[in-house]
């Protein structure tokens, strides 16, 4: 007998549990964000050396800004200007404020690195508190974090909101994957947060253990840290038999807990704009696109103190919405980047658009890797996928010509794709390597 699932009870938060601007109206939100883009503008300037510099050469100051659309007029931030000012020449107060300094894994050159006052921390703590609250979390429950502790913020910043909440935490960071599953056993938490590639690794040791995921503790999963797609977030509700929402965040602007999936309605990220002012850019020329166009995620805090930031350009592609359960505007969920868009002969291609195809054939799993190599002028492209454990040869044949057929019909290019056996490809404990580039450089 199939147990019922747990998204038909609702886990949603009384509207008197909300923070009052979480229900404001948009004229109030707006009149708050064009006060705290004012300060933040003046805070930037008079105290970051570099905004100093980037304000004068692209002739502005702080008091050029009078509305909200006044910000377009303001250059750019990029992650280039973060690393040109290794490692502390972002930060916009003196070193003996700074309360705790955080930073990119730098695996493509120098480490972004980002600092936080008591106050910031303070700030961060409420977004993700307000983060877990709007999955469905409340005081009380036990939260499995199971992001990376030390320089990366998943850990530590899931980790202070959830205690900001009033959770129970469980420290246990990544990896020991069997450990993992015998601490959710053990310890029966309510929620775990975690990339969702490393759940999907998660899901394969309770498999292997012969423990139905369906029976644990778990009610609610928290996702952040890479793109995911809606069809991963169905596998896993239905694998765990939980409420499975999206977080939104990134280090050069606070970490996890900019936005967040309200858990009644799971139909995209409700930014917190009371701190963190958004904006969707053609990724090309620049300019502001009008709510409702897909482009690339800008944002400017808005009440940083350690490390402002202002229009940082995020690379990630998506569109604003009107808020639904919350007031404040959605953003769609983010499903490609600029940086990891592949050109295949032509041909932009997101890993995602792959996972979408091969997550609608029953007989493939979701863990796969994308080869792309170059034979003379021309650009190849391997789809390694793996098997289902119970999927036959004859099913795992029919796949690889589904698959096939189904990429080049919808994405338009040609692709070799090659079914491996369950297991083959190596697990992540935190954000996935979806593509392996063999092309030479050029």
């Amino acid at each position: 007998m199939q147990i019922p699932m747990r998204k038909l009870r609702t886990l949603a938060p009384e509207r008197a549990e909300l923070d009052p601007i979480e229900v404001a109206s948009e004229g109030d939100i707006r009149r708050l964000q064009a006060e705290r883009l004012s300060w933040s503008l003046r805070h930037a300037y008079d105290n970051a050396p570099h905004y100093r510099a980037k304000f004068d050469s692209a002739g502005v100051r702080p008091d050029d800004f009078k509305t909200l659309d006044d910000l377009a007029k303001f250059p750019f931030t990029t992650k280039a200007d973060l690393r040109e000012n290794y490692p502390f020449g972002m930060f916009a107060v003196p070193q003996s404020q700074i309360a705790r300094i955080h930073a990119s894994s730098g695996t493509t050159g120098k480490p972004t690195v980002v600092g936080y006052t008591k106050r910031d921390i303070e700030t961060w703590s409420d977004v993700v508190a307000r983060s877990i609250r709007a999955a469905g979390g409340r005081a009380g429950m036990k939260v499995h974090v199971a992001y990376g502790y030390g320089l990366f913020t998943g850990g530590l910043g899931a980790h202070y909101g959830a205690e900001r909440l009033g959770c129970t935490v469980i420290p246990i960071s990544g990896g020991m994957t069997e450990r993992q599953v015998q601490l959710i056993t053990d310890f029966k938490p309510e929620i775990i947060m975690v990339t969702p590639s490393y759940m999907l690794a998660i899901l394969d040791e309770f498999r292997k253990q012969g423990i139905d995921p369906r029976k644990s503790s778990l009610q609610i999963g928290i996702f952040g840290a890479e793109p995911w797609t809606n069809a991963m977030r169905e596998e896993i509700e239905e694998a765990f038999d939980i409420h499975a929402v999206d977080i939104y965040g990134l280090s050069e602007v606070i970490g996890p807990g900019v936005a967040n999936e309200c858990v009644e309605t799971k139909d995209g990220l409700h930014i917190w704009e009371d701190h963190f002012y958004p904006e969707v850019i053609d990724p090309v020329s620049g300019k502001v696109l009008p709510d409702g166009e897909k482009g690339e995620l800008v944002f400017t805090s808005l009440t940083k103190e350690a490390m402002p930031v202002i229009r940082y350009r995020t690379r990630d592609l998506t569109r604003l919405l009107p808020g639904t359960a919350r007031s404040m505007r959605r953003m769609e969920k983010v499903t490609g980047r600029t940086d990891d868009m592949m050109i295949v002969r032509g041909v932009n291609v997101f890993p995602t658009q792959i996972e979408e195809k091969l997550l609608a054939i029953p007989a493939l799993s979701v863990h796969y890797q994308l080869v792309l190599t170059r034979d003379g002028r021309m650009d190849n492209m391997e789809i390694q996928v793996e098997a289902l454990p119970d999927a036959s040869h004859p099913a795992r044949e029919a796949a690889t010509a589904e698959l096939t057929k189904s990429v080049k019909d919808t994405i338009g290019i040609s692709a070799a794709v090659t079914v491996l056996d369950p297991g083959t490809i190596e697990r992540s404990v935190g954000k996935a390597k979806r593509v392996i580039d063999r092309r030479p450089k050029e």
